[in-house]
């Protein structure tokens, strides 16, 4: 029994169901201010408290949530969507211009921090939820290009791959049918990942402002709004701060079950 992956999947599945109820529920209506209710702590009433609008802290939450996973799920899915195909490709043509090209473009992201790329572009072509999911989506793009181009070059020697070429499949056709079902299980652990650090970077461009704009909750903004309340009311700022850290950590615990999960060498080297 792969405790990691328990643990990290009840964890996710809490803030996803949370996310996807919000659609149809939440215990308040978050567009409503009670400012008689400002800063009440947690209680039978609101669990998790009030913030400094009277507005319940839980319902904030699951907005927030549904939030922060739409981003950073887009954000993934563009970097799968672009950096596999760019990897695959690479490793096809390895030596070849092709392969300098990507590697080279891959070395150029990387060159700079994540954060800093995606604040210089949202404030370029301005804050919102849009601009953050292009902004982690084009990081992402050489975090697949380059795995899925490192897992591969490592099988293009293997003996199938060899038996696919003399039998007359070209390169495209080789790295979609032979290469690509092989290398699946590193993209699934490694989207994991960067779907937690989709979360956190979310969550970092809402709280300087350039994340998801308001009336949309978000968790980063959240904390930016109670930063100046923390001795006042605490729970403000410990509420969101703590969803932000059990969504990333549940990820991270799931990433690491599904890497022993999918990896039998793992498995029975932890064993």
């Amino acid at each position: 029994m792969n405790r990691s992956l328990i643990l990290g999947a009840a964890l996710t599945a809490i803030f996803l169901v949370a996310a996807a109820l919000s659609f149809l529920w939440t215990p308040y209506d978050t567009e409503t201010l009670v400012i008689a209710n400002r800063l009440k702590p947690p209680s039978a009433v609101h669990w998790l408290g009030t913030d400094h609008f009277g507005r319940d802290i839980l319902s904030m939450i699951m907005l927030g949530a549904r939030t922060s996973i739409a981003v950073a799920l887009v954000a993934v899915g563009i970097g799968m969507g672009l950096g596999v195909p760019l990897g695959l490709a690479a490793a096809a043509h390895k030596g070849g211009w092709l392969d300098e090209v990507i590697s080279r473009g891959g070395d150029l992201v990387f060159a700079f921090p994540s954060l800093v790329i995606a604040i210089l572009i949202t404030a370029v072509f301005g804050p919102g939820a849009t601009n953050a999911i292009i902004a982690i989506g084009i990081f992402n793009i050489p975090v697949f290009a380059r795995l899925t181009r490192g897992a591969a070059l490592s099988l293009w020697t293997r003996e199938f791959v060899l038996a696919a070429r003399v039998a007359g499949k070209n390169r495209a056709r080789i790295s979609v049918e032979h290469i690509l079902p092989n290398v699946m299980n590193l993209l699934i652990v490694q989207g994991t990942i960067q779907f937690s650090l989709g979360i956190l970077a979310e969550a970092g461009l809402s709280y300087v402002g350039l994340g998801a704009q308001p009336p949309i909750p978000s968790w980063g903004r959240m904390l930016a709004d109670a930063q100046t309340m923390v001795t006042l009311a605490p729970h403000v700022a410990i509420m969101p701060g703590l969803a932000i850290v059990l969504m990333v950590l549940g990820l991270n615990l799931m990433g690491d079950g599904l890497r022993d999960a999918l990896d039998p060498r793992l498995k029975v080297l932890r064993t």
